[in-house]
């Protein structure tokens, strides 16, 4: 991978894009360690009704529990299996954005692991260094959430898709939500690669061989077959059971089912129901000849051949083999499962949109053994083999959910529309963000995705918001470029792509920066160093908290030896399009709070931006009383009121956005300063205003502190009822956090934190490094 694109060349001077989503990892869980990204140091992470920071956990028994490393050489972590991963349990997680039901929605369905808080499980660089130096070489994205709050199938077909409903933008049709409802049920609504077609764009997808029964044993299926992670095998209109392997599995039973029956063997239910199956196996191959696919439309039978490339001309694709290692004989792939891939890529013949779908074995699913760096390492090796694909391809790593594992950031949702009290958007839709108009589909949990290219180089972190519609928008933007063709994902609802990035932040002009050196994974001996874990202990570097510790914690949430060790230091971040705002006007007299969201044009970006926020009401949260959490949605250029009464005389409210962005407003009606104070961020030259206004006559003496950056404190006197401040971040690059006070109100504060963007690439917050 020391491979550079000609200096001066961009992303679309790509000429082809591959996409490969893994299986059932969250971004804490791999990456919370990763230094840079905003993980396990995270300061501005919510507060949990408990008063205890998110990462602190406490189940149905009162037992509290922190993040702890899982150790996949000394422990048999890895061969746990996976944890609950579905509608029910994932909503549950989540709670409304309360993100407190973590230990509960997701203990383990093995009675043996019920008690161990295995959510909040997470590995380090020790433990997984591939994905530790993929993510050093090349771009990681800490912004990017699965699309539904759900399981593989329903978030794959967002990513090609970009919807689960068969009316896309109708609330009331059935949202797909559930793999049951989805896998080999011949869904129908049209996907992506449909689109590509009738455009004339070259695409493929790539496996070693389809899930559809063709004769495999389970360990076969295990090694070879792909894992029912390519959807296209479920829509009807793709047609997979003409596929030739499956004709002639149906063929090959029809004949052992005939065989049996004659036999004499079988008797009373058993014969009924052989002799239904010989039925049904009799018109599937009248209904699925070879004489009835010549029947089907052109687009129909180019799309069955692209969207099921399998290597069925290589030898022993469909044989295992013995690995033997220390006394033991394990089974594992004969021939290559890369294979076709790698003969197209070396033919010169890759086209210009690639899916790659690995086994069961090589997925990164949990309930595999961590197998899987040796695809994502070999699928990289392919690419760079020859130094002039390389430098015109774009390799997109992601996951299609989290599985049972702990994230730390609630996912950013839509307010329900004309809801009262749920929040608002600059009137957007969000009716079909809702199943039966009450729980949010998406936005889901937080993944890995790390994009590699040479243009994507050099270790950044990438802090837009991204979901799995991302890849299909950035498909979009990239083709029209390229190509002059509109192809767009019309399934994609209004909220959705409105908030989530087009992944187009991620790259930057080509230079002759070192690139990466090859990161090479060993087949069979990363298989061996992961079977070596299979006996070993239970991971156990975990232990319920006790009350005197929970106090502290939330007294003072930063207490080190409690949470999981970050890596020090900072990484250049991507230039992103947010310049956001948050302010509050008080209300004593109505007991309320009027905020007002903001996201200012004139960053350099490829798309309308629209910025999702969240604010929180720490009073409701914590006396679980009236609406908490509100989701907010405000397209650049405009601006969004929102008045919140409260129920009592104080109020405390904590607002978030996108890559840190914090506000803190906490107070008392009875007795508050007559002040507004608005916060804007300068971006043409990253300074951070503040101003102040105060309608009355008082002489208010005003404390800035900065919490964070080590900037000096400043006292003024407020004399002419209005001040304005202009900060230099430069010291920071461009971070900040201040608190703003007033003598003679002790309850009051209001805080401000986050990243000023200036269209240049800049460095991680240093406060997440320990840098400061």
């Amino acid at each position: 991978m020391a491979i550079n694109a000609d200096p001066g060349t961009s992303y679309l001077d790509a000429e082809h894009i591959v996409f490969l989503m893994q299986e059932n990892r969250s971004f804490d869980h791999c990456y919370g360690r990763l230094k840079g990204v905003r993980g396990f140091n995270d300061p501005r992470a919510i507060d949990l009704p408990t008063g205890s920071p998110v990462w602190f956990q406490r189940n149905s028994n009162g037992q509290t529990f922190a993040p702890f490393r899982l150790d996949i050489k000394n422990t048999k972590a890895t061969w746990m299996g996976s944890l609950p991963h579905g509608w029910n349990d994932m909503v549950e997680a989540r709670n409304h954005g309360k993100m407190n039901k973590w230990l509960d929605a997701k203990k383990s369905g093995n009675p043996d692991y019920q008690k161990l808080p295995l959510t909040m499980g997470h590995y380090d660089r020790e433990d997984i260094p591939f994905y530790y130096a993929l993510a050093d070489a090349f771009t990681v994205c800490d912004q990017s959430f699965c699309s539904t709050l759900t399981g593989t199938s329903p978030n794959r077909c967002y990513f090609w898709a970009g919807t689960v409903r068969e009316e896309p933008h109708n609330p009331d049709a059935t949202a797909h939500v559930n793999n049951g409802q989805i896998d080999f049920k011949d869904v129908s609504w049209k996907t992506y690669p449909e689109r590509l077609e009738e455009a004339g764009i070259s695409w493929g997808v790539y496996q070693n061989e389809l899930s559809i029964p063709s004769g495999f044993s389970d360990d076969e299926d295990y090694w070879l077959a792909n894992f029912t992670d390519n959807d296209l095998e479920f829509t009807k209109q793709y047609h997979v059971r003409f596929h030739p392997l499956h004709r002639k599995f149906m063929q090959s039973e029809l004949e052992r089912l005939t065989q049996l029956e004659q036999s004499g063997k079988l008797k009373g239910d058993e014969l009924g129901k052989n002799r239904a199956t010989i039925e049904q196996l009799k018109n599937d191959l009248e209904t699925y000849s070879e004489a009835n696919f010549e029947k089907l439309s052109e687009q129909e039978k180019a799309i069955h051949r692209k969207a099921f490339i399998t290597n069925m001309n290589a030898p022993h694709y469909r044989e295992l083999e013995s690995l033997e290692f220390d006394g033991q004989k394990v089974g594992v792939p004969k021939g290559d499962v890369l294979h076709q891939f790698r003969k197209d890529v070396n033919e010169g013949t890759l086209p210009m949109v690639s899916w790659l779908v690995a086994p069961c074995a090589f997925s990164d699913h949990p309930g595999s053994p961590w197998f899987g760096a040796w695809y994502v390492s070999e699928a990289l090796d392919i690419l760079t083999k020859n130094p002039e694909v390389w430098k015109k391809t774009i390799f997109v790593l992601t996951y299609d959910e989290n599985d049972g594992y702990f994230d730390h950031m609630p996912p950013f949702a839509a307010p329900r529309q004309g809801s009262a009290n749920d929040g608002a958007t600059t009137q957007i839709p969000t009716d079909e963000e809702f199943v039966d108009g009450k729980d949010n589909l998406g936005l889901g949990f937080r993944v890995p995705m790390v994009i590699a290219s040479p243009w994507s180089k050099g270790g950044f972190v990438n802090s837009e918001v991204f979901d799995h519609t991302s890849s299909l928008q950035f498909l979009e933007h990239f083709i029209e470029k390229k190509t002059g063709k509109k192809v767009i994902e019309e399934n994609i609802g209004t909220w959705r792509r409105a908030v989530c990035g087009d992944l187009t932040s991620v790259f930057r002009k080509a230079d002759d920066s070192p690139a990466s050196q090859d990161l090479l994974v060993d087949r069979n001996k990363y298989i061996e160093r992961i079977y070596s874990a299979k006996d070993k202990k239970l991971p156990g570097d975990f232990k319920a908290l006790d009350d005197q510790t929970i106090r502290a914690l939330q007294s003072n949430n930063r207490l080190g030896q409690y949470y999981p060790k970050q890596e020090s230091g900072t990484k250049p971040a991507c230039a992103i399009p947010y310049n956001l705002s948050l302010d509050t006007k008080i209300q004593p007299d109505e007991k309320a709070l009027a905020f007002t969201f903001g996201c200012q044009p004139g960053l350099a970006k490829t798309k309308t931006i629209t910025a999702p926020f969240q604010l929180y009401d720490l009073l409701a949260l914590k006396n679980n009383q009236g609406q908490a959490c509100y989701n907010f949605a405000v397209t650049e250029g405009k601006e969004l009121g929102y008045s919140i009464p409260q129920r009592s005389d104080d109020y405390y409210f904590k607002g978030h956005g996108p890559n840190g962005f914090y506000r803190e407003f906490k107070g008392k009606f009875s007795h508050s300063p007559e002040i507004h104070v608005q916060v804007s961020h300068l971006g043409h030259s990253g300074q951070l205003q503040i101003a102040i206004q105060e309608p009355g006559s008082k002489k208010l003496d005003i404390q800035l502190v900065d919490n964070s950056y080590k900037r000096a404190n400043e006292t003024f006197r407020l004399k002419d009822k209005s001040k304005e401040l202009l900060l230099n971040l430069s010291s920071s690059s461009g971070w900040y956090d201040y608190s703003l006070k007033v003598e003679g109100y002790p309850e009051f504060e209001q805080r401000f934190a986050g990243h000023v963007e200036n269209g240049k690439t800049s460095m991680t917050d240093p406060l997440l490094g320990h840098v400061i």
